[in-house]
């Protein structure tokens, strides 16, 4: 198991345990010490141990609560001190009594090393530790019988458990952070996707119709210009890479928007500035096209206004091109009470079944990235509603 990085955050928990137990297992050993200390062979040596006992749960605690510390030089002392405070049972408790199972000075508190180990390292690592410690335990007793044998098959049980335990607790905490990035490149391919779609492969399509209706030249350049947008549009829709391979990318919209900008605003505009949506959509005023909306101001933080817009553009932007010549669009945007919807609706061909999929497949994102990728990133929702030969109403609902 791998050491020496940061400690992954399921691991902190298990350390803090371990804290609880040893200074558990330092009160119960405490406890029968008050009890049993006029039966030992010598009673003063037991409160030295003890107090040696204290002292070294105090200090591991300590130590182990910082992750840099967590080495060799500190498990193995933690082993060599609980192994002699283990050893020193064999001069100051009964000799006689420990031979037939008469408790030992620390008691439980001597698994804590094993558990430690097993935490550091996992199954293999706490086996040692624990076979380490019954070894000491069988020379304080003379040897193993059925009367001392519960010890030590109890801490090793303690050491492959436990070890168990962490390494399913870190590997469990890798793999939610690798999903954690590969979500975030994920989201990152799909805004510049969108950023991709809304600006180069349109005018690269525009240039190939452009090029093959002029001819000669022209036409050779549209040509070129059409096998660059199908090449483009295989990569933007193409599986999302590893997150490493997009690390250095554009900053995710999580920091543009949710941790705050380099304007301070956590929306990415200066101080959380708020706009007023009518006069974003009021740029996509013109011939077909009729806007209704609120004598009021719809006020919304600015990055959020200028991905709703986007979207509205993307979404004027099909009807000019898919709803057929002499298409009308109307635009109409409300305030609710737990949002704002702006709805588009047209008096085009309208939308075949299946159409929108078959366009995502074939790498055409208008609407699965410009338009749902958009408004589903602010935590909003797309509904598209078309009948083919009646036009096509598409209403985006992005939440307060």
């Amino acid at each position: 198991m791998a050491r020496g990085g940061p400690v992954p955050g399921l691991e902190g928990p298990l350390w803090r345990a371990l804290a609880v137990f040893r200074i558990a297992a330092l009160g119960y050993a405490a406890v029968l010490m008050v009890n049993n200390f006029r039966e030992y062979h010598w009673p003063p040596g037991g409160w030295v141990i003890i107090g040696v006992m204290a002292a070294w749960t105090v200090v591991s605690t300590l130590a182990y609560a910082q992750p840099e510390r967590r080495g060799w030089p500190l498990l193995t002392a933690d082993l060599a001190v609980t192994a002699a405070c283990l050893l020193a049972s064999r001069w100051i408790v009964n000799p006689e009594g420990l031979g037939v199972g008469a408790p030992t000075l620390p008691m439980a508190w001597v698994a804590s090393p094993v558990v430690a180990w097993a935490i550091s390292g996992g199954r293999r690592r706490g086996a040692i530790a624990a076979i380490l410690m019954s070894g000491a335990d069988a020379v304080v007793r003379d040897g193993f019988s059925q009367a001392t044998a519960n010890g030590p098959v109890l801490m090793l049980l303690a050491g492959v458990g436990v070890g168990h335990i962490a390494r399913l607790a870190i590997d469990a905490e890798a793999r939610l952070q690798r999903a954690v990035e590969l979500e975030a490149a994920t989201r990152e391919r799909e805004r510049l996707a969108r950023g991709i779609h809304d600006s180069v492969l349109q005018v690269l399509a525009l240039v190939q119709r452009r090029g093959a209706e002029l001819g000669g030249e022209a036409a050779e350049l549209g040509r070129l210009a059409g096998e660059q947008e199908a090449t483009l549009r295989a990569l933007v829709t193409s599986s999302a890479p590893p997150a490493a391979a997009v690390a250095g990318a554009a900053p995710s919209r999580a920091s543009r928007m949710g941790d705050g900008g380099p304007d301070g605003g956590p929306d990415g505009g200066p101080d959380d500035g708020r706009v007023d949506l009518r006069g974003l959509l009021d740029g996509h005023a013109a011939a077909g096209v009729t806007i209704a909306a609120p004598a009021t101001p719809v006020l919304l933080p600015a990055a959020v206004a200028a991905e709703m817009a986007a979207a509205v553009g993307a979404a004027v932007d099909n009807v000019r091109h898919h709803a057929g010549p002499g298409a009308k669009a109307w635009l109409l945007l409300e305030e609710l009470p737990d949002g704002v919807t702006v709805s588009i609706r047209d008096n085009g061909a309208g939308i075949p079944a299946g159409r929108l999929a078959e366009a995502e497949r074939a790498g055409r994102l208008g609407v699965a990235q410009s338009i749902r990728g958009r408004i589903r990133d602010l935590g909003g929702t797309v509904t598209v509603t078309s009948v083919p030969g009646s036009g096509t109403e598409v209403e985006l609902h992005v939440p307060r």
